[in-house]
């Protein structure tokens, strides 16, 4: 049986009630709780009812609100609650007929706005407790970037990061508390960044102009080996591409990389799609540290790295839709524990240097099915005075798709 909507999803602006539907008011003024962050209450006040401001960990405010189930309860958030909002949240946790939304103009659409950006041009990102590499990938030449902020220093952050990465005339604007009374905007070169004072409540835009050396993310796999910081551990970039060919990464999945090296299968993988997952497995810390760094300067912020020797270390991992087993495929248990943990219709990848790991892909083929083939890649080299091809150790390959 479908229950009756209770709870009520208001976005609210620095405009606060003067901002609010008819509707949306109606439900504020008769709900018999509401919760939101101290300034949306503020905003929203006058309150004649009980209400709470958001714990931190800001998951805990999670019961409060499912314990209040049948009875009239509002939550208040800023803008649009379903972009980067509580709204997704809880609709998680919450059947949608049972909640009434009353959204208002996101952060992107006020500031696209304010600048005449087209919306649907633009690359959208949250950056509001995130890492602030997660915007790397999106520093491509001509682009156009939306991002909210986590507080007021994250506008400086960006300026530094963009000189860093030899982007330093490209311009930024930052918006502060829009559709209020405190609205202001102001912009700099990245290069002679001098705002400050600059209100935590604010989104960045910024506009992409990179020098001939900027270092931009290719779109591409199989990144030039240069990008990796590496002890030789390293799968090399012509292999890379035809490896994370045979992993066919699709939107949202989630990858192990077992003997994780540099972390060069497991960044790339992460760079396909936004929502792209990697859990990265190895025993040496050093490496371990080594590939956070990598995935930090690519911007792979979904990289999640373990610790620890396989099988042990792959055990209570949430199921793979895919596996890389780039190292260790020939210790014991490694692959029946990956194996018996990856979904149906999930794909696994070894590559072998080894004579005697080869050995065992070919057993496991004989077992398993699948696709075999052997890499063979020769660079062109100076040789004294001349140039001469020199062949790296061929790679065998085994492809397989669990039924």
């Amino acid at each position: 049986m479908t229950k009756a909507p209770w709870l009520t999803i208001i976005g609210i602006g620095e405009d606060g009630r003067a901002g609010l539907s008819p509707a949306a008011l109606a439900a504020l003024d008769g709900a018999e709780f509401v919760i939101g962050g101290a300034r949306h209450l503020e905003l929203a006040a006058p309150l004649l009812v009980r209400t709470q401001t958001w714990p931190s960990p800001f998951a805990e405010g999670y019961p409060m609100v499912l314990a209040r189930r049948g009875q009239p309860t509002c939550v208040l958030a800023t803008g649009d609650p379903f972009h980067y909002g509580v709204g997704a949240e809880l609709a998680r946790l919450i059947p949608a007929e049972e909640v009434v939304s009353h959204p208002q103009p996101s952060a992107f659409s006020l500031a696209a706005a304010r600048l005449g950006w087209s919306l649907p041009d633009c690359d959208c990102v949250s950056l509001h407790g995130r890492a602030l590499a997660r915007i790397i990938p999106y520093l491509q030449p001509g682009a156009r970037i939306l991002a909210l902020s986590w507080d007021g220093s994250t506008p400086g952050k960006l300026a530094d990061l963009l000189r860093a990465r030899g982007m330093g005339a490209s311009t930024i604007t930052v918006l502060e508390a829009m559709g209020g009374p405190r609205e202001r905007i102001r912009g700099a070169g990245a290069d002679r960044f001098d705002i400050g004072e600059i209100d935590p409540l604010n989104t960045v835009a910024i506009e992409i102009v990179p020098s001939r050396d900027a270092r931009v993310v290719p779109l591409t796999s199989g990144l030039l080996d240069s990008w990796f910081e590496n002890d030789g551990q390293l799968t090399k970039a012509e292999i890379r591409a035809l490896t994370l060919a045979a992993l066919a990464p699709k939107a949202g999945e989630l990858l192990w990389d077992i003997g994780l090296g540099a972390g060069s299968v497991g960044i790339e993988w992460c760079l396909r799609h936004l929502r792209n997952r990697c859990i990265g497995i190895d025993e040496r810390p050093e490496r371990a540290e080594r590939a956070r760094r990598n995935a930090l300067e690519l911007g792979a912020t979904a990289l999640d790295i373990r610790i620890g020797q396989a099988p042990e270390a792959l055990a209570d991992l949430p199921a793979p839709d895919a596996i890389f087993i780039g190292g260790g495929a020939s210790e014991p248990g490694v692959f029946e524990t990956a194996w018996a943990a990856l979904k149906p219709g999930g794909r696994l990848v070894v590559n072998a240097v080894t004579l005697e790991t080869e050995t065992l892909l070919g057993t496991l083929y004989a077992r398993h099915g699948g696709t075999m083939r052997r890499l063979a890649l020769s660079r062109l080299e100076a040789v004294g005075g001349m140039h001469g091809w020199r062949a790296a150790m061929p790679v065998t390959q085994w492809v397989v798709t669990k039924p």
